[in-house]
């Protein structure tokens, strides 16, 4: 075994406060409790046990100073000094000296609450807290989300009972201590080593008990009531957002806030537009005529109005003309995004004989330059092959 001021990570003239502070921190990283079946964990907190029964006595302590851990080895060294920790009892009997007994103190606070961040349950009386938030669903349309608006909600929440003031009591003299816990809201029982505290069983962990429930609310302190709430949805909203009603949850209980409100929304899908980020895509779709020979078109827009584009001759199918600030507003307060025209040239179908005929006689008079997409095509076709 390794040097007893080595395994508690000190300096040989550390101070009894600090021998006391390092064993602790250890023994609560180490203790089998927080490690179950970690037979390695159980082995250091023997080994840095021992090493606290020594140096946490000054007589032990200047025997081993002096002498080292054959210094210990007579009956007035006590037990386990410089053989080590046999069993997990004289481990143990030294782990409860260090944390001051099974108590934890004048408070009732037992040593997992103390030093294990309080696992082993809760309690303390009736307190303050927040109440529960709720979720509503809201659709709304391509245009809505586009302009924003105003809605009015119907949420069913709890709210406190206007009989008894939300106390559920009939009267206040109607609320006692719990005879069980004392008012604590905590109950104790020795397990082995330890005393653990859970929740009163009677008082459920408040501390108090009613004697004279309220009959408006039964004792619960609040009722159940359709609330008509307002929310305003900004323009831009997208599916998936989520907006915050702050306070328009249910009601809180012992005197804490009440809850928010979640709104989720959806947006429907739209006949003709597409949403990308803040911009809107329109595909539309143009003759053959008139990508060769170039026009102007009107396009729809958001908001019920139109946009003129000039599309020149020989526009080929996936140019995309970008209309700025004809998309969604940012929910974020950037720019606006744009409307973006995105090209697909149409090839005719049930075609008349004459239509034909014209295009036969187009066939003829075409040239590579006519082609660009099918020229660059062909010409990297020739030098895979060359």
């Amino acid at each position: 075994m390794a040097d007893y001021y080595d395994t508690l990570e000190l300096q040989r003239g550390a101070t009894q406060e600090e021998i006391k502070k390092a064993y602790r921190k250890q023994a609560v990283k180490f203790h089998p409790d927080k490690n179950p079946g970690d037979s390695d964990a159980e082995k250091r907190f023997k080994e840095i046990s021992e090493a606290y029964e020594v140096l946490s006595d000054e007589k032990k302590r200047q025997l081993y100073d002096r002498y080292g851990k054959a210094g210990l080895g007579g009956a007035a060294a006590g037990p386990g000094a410089g053989r080590g920790f046999e069993s997990m009892d004289e481990a143990m009997r030294t782990f409860m000296n260090a944390f001051g007994g099974m108590g934890g103190g004048g408070g009732g606070e037992s040593i997992f609450e103390s030093f294990f961040g309080g696992e082993m349950g809760g309690g303390g009386g009736r307190s303050a807290r927040q109440g529960a938030s709720k979720r509503v669903n809201v659709t709304l349309s391509f245009e809505e989300a586009a302009r924003g608006l105003d809605k009015e909600l119907v949420v069913t929440n709890l709210v406190a009972c206007t009989t008894c003031k939300g106390i559920g009591a009939s009267s206040s003299q109607s609320i006692k201590k719990c005879s069980r816990c004392g008012g604590s809201g905590q109950v104790y029982e020795q397990r082995g080593f330890f005393a653990m505290s859970a929740a009163c069983p009677q008082c459920h962990g408040e501390g108090k008990v009613i004697t004279d429930p309220c009959k408006s609310c039964k004792g619960e302190g609040v009722t159940k009531e359709k609330q008509h709430v307002k929310v305003h949805i900004p323009a831009g909203v997208d599916n998936g957002m989520r907006l915050k009603m702050s306070g328009y949850g249910d009601a809180g209980q012992g005197g804490g806030p009440p809850g928010d409100l979640y709104v989720f929304i959806t947006v429907e899908p739209h006949e003709v537009f597409e949403r990308e980020g803040n911009d809107v895509i329109l595909n539309l779709p143009i003759s053959f005529s008139d990508a060769a020979l170039g026009c102007k078109k009107e396009v729809p827009a958001l908001g019920s109005h139109v946009c003129r584009i000039t599309i020149p001759e020989g526009t080929q199918t996936g140019k995309t003309f970008r209309i700025k600030g004809q998309g969604f507003a940012s929910v974020h307060g950037q720019v606006r995004g744009d409307l973006l025209v995105r090209l697909t040239v149409e090839t005719p179908t049930h075609l008349s004989e004459r239509q034909k005929e014209l295009l036969e006689e187009l066939r003829t008079l075409e040239i590579p330059g006519n082609m660009p997409n099918r020229k660059g095509f062909l010409d990297k076709i020739k030098d895979l092959f060359s």
